[in-house]
């Protein structure tokens, strides 16, 4: 009994200070926080954190903000989806068609308009790799759904591979950047700003970037319970993150001023990155959901979901 007990006051210790064993949202009282992920790609949503902007507007709502980081989309829609969360920041396109085929109840709420070279496949510069044939066999890291394994999937299709043709490690971003490093894998396929900065500090050569391959639109989501039950606090995200999408664009040194320190990059690095991110934050449209549909092919034909996925039926904000 003793044993028991002592379990029960650990898990309940784990329940109270961990984010992502947070109470769901129906226990918590209705209405007075949201709690938004994020990672730290997820530059508007930092840029808004950072400055305070959701905490002045959504109090005037008697609603207030938490915030939670995670490593990469996955993790992140999977808290959204046990109710760890409520709005989830940018995630990759592929993140999204992972929940819908776990079954999440996610709402679009609006999209940034296409990146392609805002993620890549880089390799050491001096590597023996010169063309996305010599992938063959090669060690390949990234992160599992992110927008980096759709990318691998269409460069390799390319070039008449497949994941099977290769040797994959799963790997979060700063994991990836430490085994790039001693190359303990042979290539890596990333995103900005972790390219960025792999690009200003290390000697590295891309072997293909989205263009062509992958638009990489990146999506805002919220659990469609809040959504329904706070229409209101989610359209001030929304319409927060469109007027920072702009600002980001028309003052990129004063952008990169203010993240670079958050970041914990050199101002440079962040210009270099928020250049090839469009930061157009716009409605979701079921029309433009077609490249949804080919990821969620792709990752079926991989056998990498467990049904398919039809990536217009989730509900849109």
């Amino acid at each position: 009994m003793k044993t028991n007990s002592k379990l029960r006051r650990t898990l309940l210790t784990l329940l109270a200070f961990s984010p992502l064993f947070a109470l769901p949202a129906h226990a918590q009282k209705a209405g007075d926080t949201v709690r938004i992920g994020y990672q730290k790609s997820s530059t508007l949503i930092t840029v808004l954190k950072t400055r305070g902007t959701l905490e002045q507007r959504l109090g005037a709502l008697g609603v207030k903000v938490t915030w939670h980081e995670f490593a990469s989309g996955l993790p992140l829609l999977e808290a959204l989806n046990v109710g760890a969360i409520d709005v989830s920041a940018d995630v990759a396109d592929t993140v999204p068609v992972f929940a819908q085929a776990a079954g999440a109840q996610l709402t679009y709420i609006a999209q940034e308009s296409p990146s392609p070279s805002a993620q890549a496949i880089v390799v050491k510069a001096d590597s023996n790799i010169k063309t996305l044939a010599d992938l063959r066999g090669k060690r390949v890291g990234f992160a599992k759904a992110a927008g980096a394994h759709y990318l691998l999937i269409a460069a390799l299709e390319k070039a008449g591979l497949s994941l099977k043709d290769i040797q994959l490690a799963y790997l979060a971003p700063a994991d990836g950047r430490a085994a790039f490093e001693r190359e303990a894998i042979d290539a890596w396929v990333i995103w900005d700003p972790f390219l960025a900065a792999v690009q200003r500090q290390s000697q590295v050569r891309v072997l293909t970037d989205g263009r062509g391959l992958a638009d990489y639109q990146r999506y805002y989501l919220a659990s469609t319970p809040y959504a329904k039950a706070r229409p209101d606090v989610v359209k001030v995200i929304v319409d927060s993150l469109s007027e920072t999408g702009k600002w980001v664009k028309q003052s990129p040194k004063d952008a990169a001023a203010l993240l670079a320190p958050v970041w914990g990059l050199d101002v440079a690095t962040v210009e270099q990155a928020n250049a090839r991110r469009s930061y157009e934050v716009r409605a979701v449209l079921p029309e433009r959901l077609g490249e949804q549909q080919k990821i969620a092919d792709a990752f079926l034909a991989e056998g990498l979901l467990p049904k398919k996925v039809n990536a217009t039926a989730v509900p849109v904000f």
